[in-house]
């Protein structure tokens, strides 16, 4: 095949504007599947893991391929979330131009410009595409204003401001070149395929030079082990070459192509020869990482080693220390959890580990990069526990330094003072505030990372679930002063054992409780929040002491408010410097970092 033929394309947008639903609309109208292969009748083809189908996103980038008029197109899908932020790095490398899938109703939102940053960094064609515009609340007009607005912005050269527009229906497969008339006309995604083979240009590539290519991403599997993934910058390559792998270091490591792969839907097809431009998996290369460079012997020349953002948020992880440890995983130790860690850092870039006492500080993108991880392990097993998330600082110029971010809240106007009140006690500073078209007022906000934290969770509750919070690192300023405490104290068990309903009944008269009757705790676990600042022993085991004499108004049946149970985003919020979150495969335990009532006394006096 000629290289001229081969399109590579990322396809970038903030969360939920629908980018993975347009990758399966191409891969349906493109012939991929028979007509009836499962898949045609799927959604959100691309997300395959399970946690990705929960959530709803997108947290690994997939690449599939598809034929379109004897063109070969290479379509990478990533992460809309910034959190993510090096899995768009690095595989934006593979590509030449990129779809930008804005909402027509949202309009560009803070990981639009952070996943737009990056595609006209490397300097990629854009192709923007308006998608969901048959919304009641679509603005297709504003929306394309505030894309120039964007790119004035972010462009580095006079061309990227020049940029074909599309609009679509990506649930529908439908997508127009000019604003459609009537958003229920029958059509399908041929303009969209045209316009990628139009405007994307071939690969930059020298096809008759030694063999190079520079390893983006690494995947597994139980048949052949690590596959090498990444695009072919010069030459070709063939089952059993001898090849040299150029370390980070510049070290040269010998080795030997087994087998070669390219991609045709959700698939991996062998393949016999792989050409300059195209987009391939090899294996039989054991000694392989993220950014190094595969070359032929005859010339072997480094490329570029990948660059990523450094991470902004740390997080305590360790062996668990309580009572119940051992008892719901599989995987318990040091030195398990260890391996598990080092092991993550060979495909997740973003990623930094280093040791901490028994345990590991581990350092990511933000809350949900590190999220992730924590309930991957968690699935597969493990059983640790995990401090409260930290800000990573910098030093610049002798002075610390805390990452910034820009944050875009959106809620209804009975709701803005609810909202104004919390950002003022975090002094966050109001950048703009505006009413959309919509009814919904947006509030724009700069503030620390560090004061960020846990503050979702609080907004859920003060504007009853209405809240939409998005955030951007921005840069980095002089490390501010210490915020108060947030929330108020916690309710701690007093002593081991389980749970009733009689003294739970203390719980709900002191603040709200976190437990369910029959539940197994132990002395020093949070089983509630406080309604005052203090914190509180409670013994929620006790049992009702039986006697021979009857009361009408005590024998009856106890009747308690259902526990609030947090899920692991929410724990992780919840959590101060004291505290830990015991995490295992069946259970989520809050719990004091000292579980001796004494010895947390002593250490409040001496603090």
């Amino acid at each position: 095949m000629d290289y001229k033929k081969i399109r590579n394309v990322a396809i970038i947008a903030h969360v939920d504007h629908g980018k993975t639903t347009i990758v399966d609309g191409l891969l349906k109208q493109s012939n991929t599947f028979r007509s009836n292969q499962a898949e045609m009748n799927q959604e959100l083809i691309m997300d395959s893991s399970d946690q990705e189908k929960e959530r709803g996103i997108t947290i690994t980038a997939k690449i599939t391929a598809v034929s379109y008029k004897d063109n070969r197109i290479n379509i990478i899908d990533t992460p809309g979330h910034a959190d993510f932020g090096g899995e768009v790095e690095r595989t934006l490398n593979m590509a030449d131009g990129c779809l930008l899938v804005v909402d027509a109703q949202e309009g560009p939102m803070p990981q639009t410009k952070f996943v737009l940053t990056k595609a006209l960094a490397l300097d990629l064609k854009p192709i923007v595409v308006i998608n969901k515009i048959d919304k009641p609340g679509s603005r297709i007009a504003e929306v394309k204003d505030e894309l120039d607005d964007l790119f004035l912005e972010l462009a580095l050269h006079e061309h990227q401001l020049h940029y074909p527009v599309y609009y679509a229906i990506g649930r529908d497969g439908k997508a127009w070149s000019e604003e459609p008339s009537d958003p229920n006309a029958d059509t399908d995604l041929s303009v969209l395929f045209e316009g990628i083979v139009d405007n994307v240009p071939a690969p930059d590539v020298d096809p008759d030079q030694p063999f190079q290519m520079l390893v983006t991403a690494l995947s597994y599997d139980s048949f052949q082990g690590k596959y090498a993934v990444g695009r072919i910058k010069r030459g070709q390559v063939k089952p059993g070459q001898q090849l040299t792998i150029i370390k980070k270091d510049g070290a040269q490591v010998k080795g030997k192509a087994d087998r070669i792969y390219n991609h045709q839907g959700l698939a991996k097809l062998e393949i016999k020869q792989a050409i300059a431009g195209d987009i391939v998996s090899i294996t039989g290369l054991s000694d392989i990482q993220i950014g190094e460079t595969i070359a032929d012997p005859s010339a072997p020349d480094a490329l570029p080693v990948l660059e990523v953002e450094a991470p902004t948020l740390k997080i305590y992880i360790g062996p668990n220390t309580s009572p119940f440890k051992g008892q719901e995983a599989e995987f318990s130790t040091s030195r398990q959890i260890a391996d598990r860690l080092n092991k993550e850092l060979e495909t997740n870039i973003g990623l930094e580990v280093e040791p901490e006492g028994i345990g590991f500080l581990v350092s990511g993108r933000g809350e949900l990069h590190l999220s992730v991880l924590i309930e991957t392990m968690r699935r597969e097993g493990f059983e640790f526990e995990v401090g409260r998330p930290q800000v990573v600082t910098q030093e610049k110029d002798g002075q610390t330094t805390e990452p910034i971010e820009e944050v875009i809240i959106e809620v209804g106007a009975e709701q803005v003072g609810a909202v104004q009140a919390e950002l003022g006690k975090r002094r966050a500073v109001l950048i703009d505030q505006f009413t959309t078209n919509k009814g919904v007022t947006k509030l724009i906000y700069e503030m620390p990372t560090r004061t960020l934290l846990g503050l979702r969770n609080i907004l859920m509750t003060a504007t009853k679930g209405t809240a939409i919070l998005n955030s951007l690192v921005t840069g980095y300023k002089p490390l501010g002063s210490t915020l108060q405490q947030q929330r108020n104290g916690v309710l701690i068990a007093f002593q081991t054992g389980v749970t009733t309903a009689y003294s739970l009944q203390n719980v709900e008269d002191r603040g709200t409780c976190f437990v369910d009757t029959g539940t197994k705790v132990y002395a020093g676990q949070i089983i509630g929040l406080n309604t005052r600042n203090d914190d509180m022993e409670i013994n929620v085991v006790k049992e009702k002491h039986l006697t021979n004499m009857r009361s009408s108004s005590s024998d009856g049946v106890v009747q308690l408010t259902p526990p609030v149970i947090f899920s692991l985003e929410e724990s992780l919020d919840f959590l101060e410097n004291d505290e830990l979150l015991e995490v295992t495969p069946k259970s989520l335990r809050l719990r004091k970092r000292e579980l001796d009532p004494n010895m947390r006394k002593r250490q409040k006096n001496t603090s």
